[in-house]
């Protein structure tokens, strides 16, 4: 079994010490962290990345293990567009280095009961399916739609790219949050256009992708359906992986560095203000501002002083609601399973009971959905010739949970493949050529995420915009935040669009690099 990570070829830069351009570290090279090294670098910053494992990608890492590759985390990429601009910010294009692939269907949803529906862009296509189960509710998604549609001109359009640093800037959108209804969930808004029972979980799951209850989230995140419908689900071949590569080759270019191996201990302050890092290793890099791509709880929990903290206390960081854990079981077989998409999500017989026993009582159960990646189904080289590589993603509790996942996790791993097995992976278990396990431990362990969180806080209204630890840290100036746990949230855009926010709020540099 091996691991080696290919993308260590671009990092290999060295930092002029004489440089007396103004100097910015960013914590972690999730795709926050990448996305916010390359808008600062355009800027003229001196950029110094600094990530804890031996390659970047943060929560997108990918694995190369007995000739597959995995992507570790995300694998849906909406909005290629906020990729596009971090290109274009370097005087380059996106697709001279990354390969998207529109997927079709970009999703098929396999119910408990058998039934299936394929959720693409094709506006006919997705009509018919929804005639399968109940024609009456055709025209309801269509009026969901431009629901939908109304959320995205406000809540991604002019909340996305925001700060939400002060309270004022808060109440100024206020109105338009109020017009929309925002205290109802993305369930609640669904259910008042479409009726049929299977057709409100298609319509409602998505913000499970960002770590959000769909019986809870504000109804604002269903913007999601029409992002997807306007600008379609993309897949990069080589995996998701491709895309961290092509990120931190543009940072290279820029002259600037990732450190690998770099694991910070501490952010320094002096007096209320960042002056900088201290690694594990006992070494000190200052700076002029800090950008920390860190789970956020963990920045303010673990890198943080208390006595430098008045907002985000350790009271205050227990007490906040997190997003769900996920279980990750990375698979090859060998063979192949043509009939399953790239993205397929098996739902069990419980929706609305199963996702209260995750994210209210911190329970495990036996009757989870999974969400099932066969990145092969795109680009077969992601595997050995006449292989799958396949990963099964499960909600699950995070480590409020009294689950002993060092014991559990090879047991809970056969209930999943069990239920591949009987449903859309025939003779599974004798044809499985390599393994491996994530956790919500690995999270906490392996990338530092509070209580092994998947996405760090819950997206609720009461967790939203300005009640969301904000990009321009409260408590230390000089310190800025972006990644999943700040303003707009979790996901690929959203972590993207967080590293947008700096050009409103990181100052200009007082010594700008030129060339």
């Amino acid at each position: 079994m091996n691991s080696i990570n290919p993308i260590r070829d671009y990092l290999e830069t060295s930092d002029d010490p004489t440089d007396s351009s103004s100097h910015a570290i960013v914590i972690g090279s999730g795709f926050g962290g990448l996305a916010a090294a390359i808008r600062l670098g355009a800027r003229g910053y001196r950029v110094t990345v600094l990530e804890k494992l031996d390659a970047p990608g943060g929560r997108a890492y990918a694995y190369h293990q007995d000739g597959f590759t995995f992507d570790a985390g995300p694998t849906i990429i909406t909005a290629p567009f906020l990729l596009e601009e971090l290109w274009q910010l370097c005087g380059k294009r996106l697709e001279d280095d990354v390969d998207l692939r529109a997927m079709d269907p970009f999703f098929r949803i396999v119910f408990n009961d058998g039934k299936t529906f394929d959720y693409s862009g094709d506006r006919q296509r997705t009509l018919e399916e929804i005639r399968k189960f109940n024609p009456d509710d055709v025209d309801g998604y269509l009026r969901y739609l431009t629901a939908s549609e109304k959320r995205y001109r406000v809540g991604f359009e002019k909340l996305g790219f925001k700060s939400f640093d002060s309270l004022w800037q808060l109440l100024k959108f206020l109105p338009h949050l109020i017009g929309l209804r925002s205290d109802r969930s993305v369930y609640n808004l669904v259910s008042r256009h479409v009726k049929d029972p299977h057709l409100r979980q298609v319509m409602s799951f998505h913000p499970l992708l960002i770590g959000g209850n769909p019986f809870s989230v504000t109804s604002v995140y269903s913007l999601i359906s029409y992002l997807e419908q306007q600008f379609g689900v993309w897949s990069a071949m080589g995996g998701t992986g491709s895309l961290v590569t092509g990120l931190a080759k543009l940072i290279k270019q820029q002259g600037n560095e990732i450190k690998l191996n770099s694991e910070v201990d501490r952010i320094n302050v002096d007096g209320q203000r960042a002056t900088g890092v201290t690694l594990k290793s006992g070494q000190v890099i200052n700076a002029d501002v800090v950008i920390s791509n860190a789970d956020s709880a963990w920045t303010y929990r673990h890198l943080i002083d208390p006595d430098k903290r008045k907002r985000w206390t350790n009271k205050k960081l227990d007490k906040a609601a997190y997003s769900n854990g996920l279980f990750v079981w990375y698979f090859g077989t060998e063979g192949q399973y043509p009939d399953v998409p790239h993205h397929s999500i098996l739902l069990g017989p419980r929706y609305r009971e199963l996702l209260v026993d995750i994210f209210k009582h911190k329970k495990l159960t036996d009757d989870f959905s999974l969400y099932l990646h066969r990145p092969t189904a795109t680009d077969p080289a992601m595997a050995p010739d006449g292989c799958d590589a396949f990963y099964a993603l499960v909600p699950v509790p995070h480590l409020d949970a009294n689950v002993d996942w060092q014991t559990h996790a090879e047991t809970f791993r056969q209930a999943i493949a069990e239920r591949l097995e009987e449903t859309v992976l025939p003779g599974l278990s004798q044809r499985i050529v390599t393994s491996r396990l994530l956790t919500p431990l690995d999270f906490q362990n392996r990338l530092n995420s509070f209580k092994g969180a998947g996405f760090s806080f819950e997206p609720r209204i009461t967790q939203s915009a300005w009640f969301r630890p904000h990009n321009r840290s409260e408590d230390i100036d000089g310190l800025y935040l972006v990644g999943a746990g700040t303003h707009p949230g979790a996901g690929i855009p959203g972590v993207i669009s967080s590293a947008k926010v700096l050009d409103e709020i990181v100052p200009e540099p007082r010594h700008a690099r030129h060339g």
